[in-house]
């Protein structure tokens, strides 16, 4: 029969066929593993667990199923050992960048200084995490934009996590004029922040006299919000508290500068000359 046709060495066209079969196979299996174990997982498990597990089942089956495809096509394990040492060695200088990525991608995977869905600054770029991978970390700008960083890099970079901790503070300067009560205004903005449901009482706000500036009287205010709801309050609270300082007859100034001369101005006419006409 045509299957028992020796091809190379002692491999005949059935082993062939398995081995390859056993392949594109396990790359379907994995696939389809990976997938319903992220399906069974969505309800329980946080989606950067999710991930994680079903990238390690998807690799895993492939990796097992390579071990067993192998023998079938010719390769001993124990000389693909040896050869693999010996290239691994060689691919490894000719490759340190990518051997790099991998190991990073695996480090991040595990020790999580970032999770999918998390809003980072890593090394200046800031967006949304929106995959890790073996090679590489993909983010989402807030403008919308792609961005791919090497996982090398991401390992290695300054990493700030803006939603890592459960809450973050609202930080404001606001200017008053010197001829308004600072008392009053730094009473009437901490009873407004004490009303608001979003303003967190531990830590507790803390509004101060923080600096006497050139035009204005600065006003620190530092107000803790629960993190989900860090971006709106950032945006509204401003306005709102302009609002209030206004209700109370105080006012954020314009920028001024008084000048004094030396010696009061004065201002000559002079003279008219008189015009003679010739005749």
């Amino acid at each position: 029969m045509i299957f028992n046709t020796i091809v190379y060495g002692q491999v005949t066209v059935l082993h062939l066929l398995t081995g390859i079969a056993v392949l594109i196979g396990s790359i379907f299996l994995a696939r389809a593993l990976s997938l319903s174990l992220r399906r069974f997982l969505k309800e329980k498990v946080p989606r950067e667990y999710r991930e994680t597990t079903g990238k390690i089942v998807y690799y895993s089956t492939i990796i097992l199923a390579a071990l067993i495809a192998l023998p079938m096509l010719g390769f001993q394990l124990s000389g693909l050992l040896v050869a693999g040492g010996i290239v691994g060695i060689a691919i490894g200088f000719a490759s340190q960048n990518l051997v790099e990525n991998l190991l990073a991608g695996l480090f991040l995977m595990f020790e999580r200084p970032i999770k999918i869905g998390d809003g980072v600054n890593i090394d200046g770029t800031t967006g949304i995490v929106e995959d890790i991978r073996i090679m590489s970390t993909t983010l989402r700008s807030f403008e919308g934009l792609y961005i791919r960083l090497p996982n090398q890099k991401v390992l290695t970079a300054n990493i700030t996590n803006f939603v890592s901790n459960v809450a973050r503070r609202v930080d404001y300067d606001i200017g008053v004029r010197y001829s308004d009560d600072a008392d009053l205004a730094v009473s009437s903005i901490k009873a407004f922040l004490d009303a608001q449901p979003m303003i967190l009482k531990q830590p507790e706000p803390l509004v101060f006299v923080n600096e006497l500036g050139d035009n204005a009287v600065v006003i620190a205010v530092r107000a803790w919000a629960p993190v989900s709801e860090w971006f709106s309050i950032k945006t509204q609270l401003l306005w709102k508290l302009k609002t209030l300082l206004e209700a109370e007859g105080i006012e954020v100034p314009f920028p001024q500068r008084t000048v004094w001369f030396a010696n009061d101005l004065q201002t000559k006419e002079a003279p008219k000359r008189s015009r003679s006409r010739t005749t």
